[in-house]
């Protein structure tokens, strides 16, 4: 169901928010251990909520999930980790307190890969969460849990992080619409930090009008955040039907190389050539330092991670070990507990690359490089207004396939992580389903790019390929 649709039967009187939520939780109760997209939900509060919905507000009644690394008041806030495992967030996020303002419920917290490092959900310490469409397969990640439990139907939206493609690609996995905003257009208040330059909150749903309603309630200025941008919020649904007639859709030549399976370039091919039948023009673009972004990423996110995750030492929040032997013995006991094995390689990847003697080589280069990158698609934008590619190379893998090769998962954002680089907005639409890997109709997103800021046309464009 779409949030367009549960409105509907909100106000017309043919639910109610109480039924409508009792309604997802035995949803829930019944589908989820399959899949695992859920850590928690409290019902019983989401009920007492529930009960005080404004149904004349734009998400009056909707209840919307969200991953667990957004604090909402009282709720646990695990980030997946033990390090966290018994929190509880002492203070909503913003992007919460805007969406009760809009109405919305939040509903349920979904499983993550820990500290949203990683692109299968299968790095959570909490347990591993699976992929409706091919339960044998992940649902990508890190936002895995909240793109299961839309492609589920255990939710009618939810909400993500999106660091390198976190939201993009477990939406393109999944079969369901996945939007990151531009940086800054959405608070991080409240959002627990992996790389501070890069994170954005963004929203999954059923439809591209579901994802500019989201939008439209958590978008705007945040004094509370400094990177929040102070600028108008447009009206994201306004032109959603305008269509594509002459507009220009860029097809960069570095995304459709070696390396794409065949049936996913197929589909892309078919979404351009969809636009294209609707009036827009395609025009291959060259995007030259594409080949940098994903070295230029696990340069720079691991560095901020590096530096965030240092207040998790077993003094100032979370797990600590017993029986230390003195302050530093505590120190390496808490974080040797509290972490998973990813999180502990991208301290150390990003504690070297920060050090003496190196800062200059990697850190500083690397920063170098993410100016070039955002050069790359300033140039683009002054002759297209969007650009569109795969968001990954292949459909879901098989769990466990990756094993001891994290190398292989950090190769599947190749496509997507320029975007965060930059700071643009994103989205991921369905496109169809391939047959891949001994599996059948395997759902396939195609990629959507546009300018800082641009999210209207962009939802404008998606529309037109939905």
């Amino acid at each position: 169901m779409t949030i367009t649709s549960l409105r509907q039967q909100l106000v017309s009187g043919e639910t109610t928010p109480a039924a409508a939520l009792e309604k997802l939780a035995g949803e829930i109760a019944a589908r989820d251990g399959l899949t695992g997209a859920y850590l928690s939900h409290d019902l019983e509060s989401a009920l007492a909520e529930a009960a005080d919905a404004d149904l004349s507000l734009p998400l009056g009644g909707v209840p919307i999930a969200i991953k667990d690394n957004m604090n909402v008041l009282g709720q646990p806030c695990t980030c997946a980790s033990k390090f966290l495992e018994n929190y509880r967030a002492p203070y909503n996020a913003t992007v919460i307190t805007k969406l009760r303002a809009a109405g919305a419920i939040p509903f349920g917290r979904t499983n993550m890969d820990e500290f949203a490092m990683g692109s299968a959900t299968e790095n959570s310490a909490l347990g591993k969460t699976l992929n409706p469409a091919a339960p044998g397969r992940i649902p990508g990640g890190s936002s895995g849990g909240s793109a299961a439990a839309v492609a589920d139907r255990t939710a009618v939206a939810a909400l993500g992080s999106d660091t390198g493609g976190s939201i993009r690609q477990p939406a393109s996995h999944c079969g369901v619409v996945g939007l990151k905003p531009s940086y800054g257009r959405v608070s991080r208040y409240g959002l627990v930090a992996f790389a501070s330059s890069l994170d954005q909150i963004g929203t999954f749903t059923h439809s591209v009008e579901d994802a500019a309603l989201v939008l439209q309630a958590i978008a705007g200025f945040d004094p509370a955040d400094s990177t929040s941008l102070d600028e108008p919020v447009p009206d994201y649904s306004a032109n959603l039907h305008a269509g594509v007639k002459g507009l220009k859709i860029g097809l960069p030549k570095e995304y459709f190389g070696e390396g794409i399976d065949p049936g996913v370039l197929k589909l892309i091919h078919a979404a351009a050539d969809k636009l294209k039948a609707q009036g827009a023009e395609l025009v291959e673009i060259s995007l030259p330092h594409t080949e940098y972004a994903v070295a230029t990423y696990y340069v720079i996110a691991p560095a901020e991670a590096s530096s965030n995750l240092s207040r998790f030492d077993g003094i100032r929040y979370g797990h600590r070990a017993a029986n230390p032997a003195d302050i530093i013995d505590l120190y390496k006991k808490s974080r040797e507990e509290g972490f998973g094995d990813e999180v502990k390689r991208r301290i150390i990847l990003g504690t070297y690359v920060l050090s003496s003697g190196y800062y200059d080589a990697y850190y500083s280069r690397a920063q170098k490089v993410r100016t070039l990158i955002r050069r790359d698609f300033e140039t683009a934008f002054e002759t297209v207004d969007a650009i569109l590619s795969p968001v990954a190379p292949a459909p879901a893998r098989k769990l466990g396939a990756a094993g001891n090769d994290p190398l292989q998962d950090y190769l599947a954002d190749i496509y997507t992580i320029a975007a965060n680089l930059a700071g643009i907005p994103a989205i991921s639409v369905p496109a169809g389903t391939v047959d891949y890997d001994g599996d059948t109709k395997l759902p396939v997103g195609v990629q959507l790019l546009g300018p800082h800021l641009g999210e209207a046309k962009l939802l404008q464009i998606a529309k037109a390929v939905e």
